[in-house]
């Protein structure tokens, strides 16, 4: 069973072929045997996922025929579960019980999916690579010993190895994107608004934005239909109307123009995944889209300009985290300032405090204007970019990441080479954008990732896109050997 999309299984349930029982058993029984070599799972809640199993075959066996009713799925756990721990991949969280639930969890539910429990990920969703947990690295199944990407590395190694059929995951620079082109998986970021923030816990608020990881775009486009949708309490979801994300998959995309930026094809980009980026516009071009070359001026800007703004939010958003109201605690606090320095100091890890110090900087006084105020200026002469590609353009397309998935450890040492792992994915955030990643080739036995930018609120032209480049290869359907 675990070798069937989403949809697949989707389809199955419907048909009787199988129960919700069956198959979470099934995923339950996988995740026991596999993730002690893999680590991807922080929490597995069996028996409550068993009584929504039931309860999910019980609503089917009445009549209920919902698409996701009795899905399995895993949660990156930064979402908050009410009476379940949420970590965030940090010992400042690592008993802390939510007491309410995130808007995509209670979401999820509503749709009938069955949670299995809760994925590994970067600390506070902060890294590329998936090193940065207190809860231990997680490894790339395609091969043990390189990363998994970051920071929903947990999330799409578990999907990648056939532990779920699908897990949730948070972008703030590419943190679905990246991890879904290093384990050969589709990922979408969607406009920034699109889904609630709510009960999510914040990295950078202007940034953040959450979305599924599944093995096809048909499969994400019918996870997102239940995520996506106005909250009355995020201030920044937007109340835009949620189409049929799945209505025109089968459609064909004659005639769609994807612009490719000759930026995205300059020096740091390794050439065997620009070989496989550049068959992969072949094929698009096979089934009709035109090819259009384009240039985003500003794409040299994209990092140093979100290593600014990024870090300079996430000071803002941890600083609540003193060791007073919830979270980690320090032992025998001296005075107010020790219990504040301890407390922080022993329970964020070395990539937290190398950001909140970053970001505290850049907003101190007699800095703020030639840091903060001006990457937040080189911000909006990205998203113009976009603006005005996006006037020739329906779709923009390019590699996901430089290189396939690296070593473990290979770039621990050295922060900036690890940042540079976002180049070609902060730009969405930046811009707000949406932009999903699929599999589009193989390097050395490790997965390719081809991105796909689209046009505000236009994720249904993206999953369009992407499906019908599926249908015509097999990329997505390769799995890691050793997960059998």
């Amino acid at each position: 069973m675990y070798e069937k999309t989403l949809a697949e299984q989707s389809r199955m349930l419907a048909n009787g072929d199988c129960s919700s029982a069956e198959l979470t058993t099934h995923y339950l029984d996988r995740i026991a045997r596999l993730d002690k070599e893999l680590n991807t799972m922080v929490s597995v809640n069996a028996d409550v996922a068993m009584e929504a199993a039931k309860r999910a075959d019980e609503q089917r066996s009445s009549g209920t025929q919902k698409p996701l009713l009795g899905v399995p799925m895993v949660h990156k756990d930064i979402f908050c579960v009410a009476g379940g721990r949420t970590t965030c991949g940090s010992r400042m969280l690592e008993h802390f019980q939510a007491p309410y639930s995130a808007t995509v969890v209670n979401k999820l539910n509503d749709a009938g999916m069955v949670t299995l429990g809760k994925a590994n990920m970067d600390e506070f969703a902060m890294g590329s690579s998936n090193e940065n947990s207190y809860f231990g690295p997680v490894k790339n199944p395609w091969q043990h010993d390189c990363v998994p990407g970051g920071s929903s590395g947990g999330s799409a190694a578990l999907v990648a190895a056939r532990l779920a059929p699908m897990a949730t995951g948070t972008d703030t620079g590419g943190s679905i994107r990246q991890p879904a082109a290093f384990c050969g998986l589709t990922g979408i970021k969607p406009t920034y608004g699109r889904v609630s923030r709510y009960g999510m816990i914040a990295f950078a608020s202007s940034l953040d934005q959450a979305g599924p990881l599944a093995i096809s775009a048909e499969d994400c486009a019918m996870v997102l239909q239940a995520m996506a949708g106005f909250d009355e309490r995020d201030s920044t979801s937007s109340q835009q109307a949620v189409p049929d994300f799945s209505a025109s998959l089968n459609q064909p995309i004659e005639g769609l123009k994807i612009g490719v930026p000759e930026e995205y094809f300059s020096a740091g980009l390794d050439d065997a995944v620009a070989t496989h980026v550049r068959a992969a516009l072949a094929e698009f071009e096979k089934l009709g889209a035109k090819l259009v070359s384009i240039s985003l001026p500003n794409q040299g800007l994209c990092i140093p300009a979100y290593y600014v703004v990024a870090p300079a939010e996430a000071s803002s958003n941890l600083s609540r985290f003193d060791g007073v109201r919830f979270g980690y605690r320090c032992d025998n606090p001296v005075d107010l300032e020790d219990l504040y320095t301890r407390s922080r100091g022993e329970g964020f890890g070395a990539e937290v405090k190398r950001r909140i110090m970053i970001g505290t900087y850049a907003l101190s006084a007699g800095y703020y204007d030639a840091y903060y105020l001006k990457a937040q200026q080189v911000r909006r002469l990205i998203s113009n970019d976009f603006e005005n590609a996006f006037k020739e353009v329906d779709v923009i397309a390019g590699p996901t990441t430089p290189t396939p998935a690296f070593q473990t450890g290979a770039k621990t040492d050295d922060p900036v080479a690890m940042y540079l792992n976002d180049l070609f994915t902060v730009s969405a955030n930046l811009s707000g954008l949406p932009a999903m990643s699929l599999p589009c080739g193989e390097v050395n036995g490790l997965p390719v990732g081809l991105q796909m930018t689209g046009q505000y609120f236009d994720e249904a032209r993206l999953l369009h896109a992407a499906h019908r480049y599926q249908q015509v290869t097999d990329w997505h359907q390769r799995m890691p050997s050793g997960i059998e």
